[in-house]
């Protein structure tokens, strides 16, 4: 898949108020500072879509990114550390949690994981959870670049064994590095794929729409 056009559409916390759903979306989500924002921008070919910044926790809404007039990108906050309050940090996570379980036309939420250090309690917390809730999975393990292959191979080994504790099947994962374009062109043809699924089962757009209207 080539990506021609990607545009900021809305940010809230509102469920109600995001786009309505008659097109596939692809959540982003991850432990603050996990790269999210870089990865979204090297996925997109635009290293100003979603801002980027060294202060954890940045991203405090629900950010819909068009892409190629055909899909939505959507750019969650991050869960655990962040310089925000308790209180915060639990608004962010209730509406989140309301945007993931009763979002419709999500195909896949990408988990994205840290490759360089072992696997956090809360990132496999997390896990259990969407487990729990049934919500579709991919896992992305980031900034791949910054350690050797065979330590690489080991964190990505280890971290997929708690994950049977969680899954049956373990869900599809990918290397990226937003710095070498690392896994780049398997995510998007990943996505292509569910696009294709989403449209054959609902048709094209005009016909969904009204099937939604109705």
């Amino acid at each position: 898949m080539k990506i021609n056009t990607a545009k900021f559409v809305i940010s809230n916390t509102n469920i109600n108020k995001c786009p309505v759903p008659i097109m596939p979306e692809y959540a982003f989500i991850g432990r603050s500072n996990v790269g999210k924002s870089s990865l979204i921008n090297m996925l997109t070919n635009n290293s100003k879509l979603a801002k980027i910044s060294t202060k954890p926790g940045k991203t405090q809404l629900i950010n819909h990114f068009l892409i190629n007039e055909k899909w939505y990108i959507v750019d969650l906050p991050g869960y655990g550390y962040a310089k925000v309050s308790k209180e915060q940090r639990k608004k962010w996570s209730k509406f989140t949690e309301k945007y993931l379980i009763k979002r419709e036309n999500l195909m896949c939420l990408f988990v994205l994981i840290d490759s360089r250090i072992e696997a956090q309690k809360i990132d496999i917390d997390f896990l259990k959870k969407l487990s729990e809730n049934l919500i579709p999975i991919s896992i992305i393990f980031t900034k791949t670049d910054k350690l050797s292959k065979l330590k690489l191979e080991r964190n990505i080994f280890n971290y997929k064994l708690k994950l049977f504790d969680l899954y049956e099947f373990l869900p599809d994962s990918f290397i990226s590095s937003a710095i070498t374009r690392k896994g780049k062109p398997e995510i998007l043809n990943f996505i292509d794929k569910l696009n294709i699924i989403f449209y054959s089962r609902y048709g094209r757009l005009s016909t969904y729409n009204k099937r939604f209207k109705d």
